[in-house]
């Protein structure tokens, strides 16, 4: 059997885990530079406050109907996240964190286990010591848990968060209650191609030919077809080394200097390096980005971007500063007021072994260098050490104007009881 394990509207459940006066107030959590709405609580939700709405054009509205607005707090989801996932690895060995707040378990060798109250126990677990409610949705294949999680969250008074489709009869109602553009892994091209030809419930999907799914959605739209007929297909997946990381933001105001920009393009390259050797990586191509600000016609306009093939491999914070910079400066034009930029690291490949070129190698040098900058940084807070071409006051110069506290990633900010 298999478990999709979804954390309930998770960035508004992290920030009432901490402010319990929230709880069944409507609450919205902002992109970065507090741009637009990305996260919404059940009670935003019935309000009507669409996702993706901009904030600006919506702050009549926040007011009128008392929510809470929180700009983007991604080291507290970040380390709740974990701890989530880490209650969850004690269940089972065979877990794939699918994203920030859903995995998938695969329950081998519990088939005489009451999976029932076995999940209920788990999301009680959860809750107690992280309070964060989740959703669980049980079934023999991946996809069909994914559709018992969304019974589990449609109808929690009923299913008390933990729903199982262990049979036919439970499996067909609830495809039949599915809606196409609800199936996971049917986006809405396909799910507007399907409703087109009366193909309106996953039950429907279930029903057409393998030739037609496969003519039209590739083997991958069979193997879909093909788990939610109840035939294990979709695998758990293995950790991945990604294959290219980026680092990018919008700026808190129009940068026109160039000395402006290659500061925040080493503070990205810095960070796509600490992803690198986090993952014990080198990368051995890097792209780099700016554009301007195109809420802002009235200005020219100018958007670019550079790919270099790197001399050596390398996860060097130092090294990919100096190319990322190189690259900047080629693509650099004066006149415009630059909105964006970012870095994108490329072409990854193992820290160990490397290949090694004839004449010009990676600095080894800075291998024991990096590990220290690591360790510090990583005992006494985040970028306590950077490179001289990085602002020494801040890491993004972001416009947060409603951030939370980190309540468990800075001692600064850790909740203080006063008795």
């Amino acid at each position: 059997m298999y478990a999709l394990v979804d954390c309930n509207n998770f960035y508004a459940s992290c920030e009432r885990a901490f402010r319990p006066d929230l709880n069944n107030k409507p609450i919205v959590v902002l992109s970065n530079n507090d741009g637009c709405v990305i996260a919404r609580s059940r009670e935003a939700k019935e309000l009507g406050i669409p996702m993706g709405a901009p904030a600006f054009k919506n702050e009549e509205l926040f007011k009128r109907n008392g929510v809470h607005v929180f700009s983007a707090n991604f080291p507290l989801y970040g380390d709740m996240s974990h701890r989530v996932m880490s209650i969850l690895s004690e269940y089972t060995p065979e877990i794939e964190i699918y994203s920030i707040d859903e995995a998938f378990m695969q329950m081998k060798g519990m088939e005489r286990l009451d999976l029932y109250e076995y999940f209920i126990e788990i999301r009680k677990k959860v809750l107690k010591w992280t309070g964060i409610p989740i959703s669980i949705g049980v079934a023999k294949t991946k996809a069909l848990s994914k559709v018992a999680n969304r019974i589990a969250k449609k109808f929690p008074d009923r299913t008390k968060g933990v729903y199982i489709i262990d049979d036919e009869i439970k499996r067909e109602k609830a495809l039949k209650w599915l809606d196409i553009g609800d199936v996971w892994g049917v986006g809405r091209r396909h799910a507007k191609r399907l409703k087109a030809i009366n193909i309106n419930t996953a039950y429907d999907f279930t029903e057409l030919p393998d030739t037609y799914v496969k003519k039209y959605m590739t083997v991958v739209g069979l193997r879909l077809k093909r788990d939610l007929l109840g035939f294990p297909t979709i695998a758990m997946e293995e950790a991945k080394v990604k294959q290219n990381i980026a680092t990018t933001r919008s700026f808190e105001k129009d940068y026109t200097e160039l000395l402006e920009l290659k500061e925040r393009v080493s503070t990205f390259a810095v960070v796509c390096a600490e992803k690198l050797r986090d993952q014990n990586s080198c990368c051995n191509s890097i792209m780099v980005f700016i554009h301007t600000n195109g809420f802002r016609p009235e200005l020219p306009q100018y958007s670019k971007n550079i790919v270099i093939k790197l001399p050596f491999p390398t996860n060097s914070s130092i090294e990919l500063s100096k190319f990322a910079n190189q690259a900047l400066e080629k693509i650099f034009r004066d006149g415009y007021h630059y909105k964006k930029a970012g870095v994108i690291v490329l072409d990854i490949t193992p820290d160990n072994p490397k290949q090694i070129a004839l004449f010009d190698n990676s600095n080894p040098k800075h291998v024991p260098l990096m590990k220290a900058i690591d360790f510090i940084n990583n005992k006494h807070g985040q970028h306590s050490l950077k490179l001289a071409s990085q602002d020494p006051a801040r890491l993004w110069k972001m416009k947060q104007e409603k951030l939370s506290p980190r309540y468990t990633t800075d001692l600064n900010d850790i909740i203080k009881i006063k008795v």
